[in-house]
């Protein structure tokens, strides 16, 4: 590791190999935070959701169009934000995946997860931006 990742902007395209890259990201964190093998998974998946999204959604798998990922801590809180370059998405009337009627739809479930591991999911600039928090400790 030549630079921790914390505080730093990491920008790739939006390409669905991308995703392998928030693995290798979450084990540098892992390594420089000393986070345990819970917070490590739900951090995982929720960057992974969070990445996911934003370049099959957001940037509708463009690979022109770059994500950009932001992680910082701050005190006892690991904040990371995901933005990508599509016209966001309406934030508030979003489909709850367990319910009857979504229970067989393939998708849906990415924004659920978030909320489910993180401890504060947050959207900006009309959905083009996820901000998630973890609390550490």
């Amino acid at each position: 590791m030549n630079q921790s990742l914390l505080n730093r902007e990491i920008e790739f395209a939006s390409v669905p190999e991308s995703i392998n890259l928030v693995e290798s990201m979450v084990e540098e964190l892992k390594s420089e935070m000393g986070m345990n093998e819970v917070m490590e998974a739900n951090v995982l998946v929720t960057l992974s959701e969070a990445v996911n999204n934003a370049i099959s959604h957001g940037n509708k798998n463009d690979s022109k169009k770059k994500v950009k990922v932001f992680i910082s801590k701050d005190g006892n809180n690991l904040s990371l934000s995901v933005k990508d370059e599509g016209s966001g998405f309406d934030t508030e009337h979003i489909q709850d995946p367990t319910a009857v009627e979504n229970l067989d739809k393939p998708t849906g479930r990415g924004v659920f997860l978030m909320r489910s591991l993180a401890d504060k999911v947050e959207f900006a600039e009309n959905g083009s931006k996820v901000m998630i928090t973890f609390l550490l400790n």
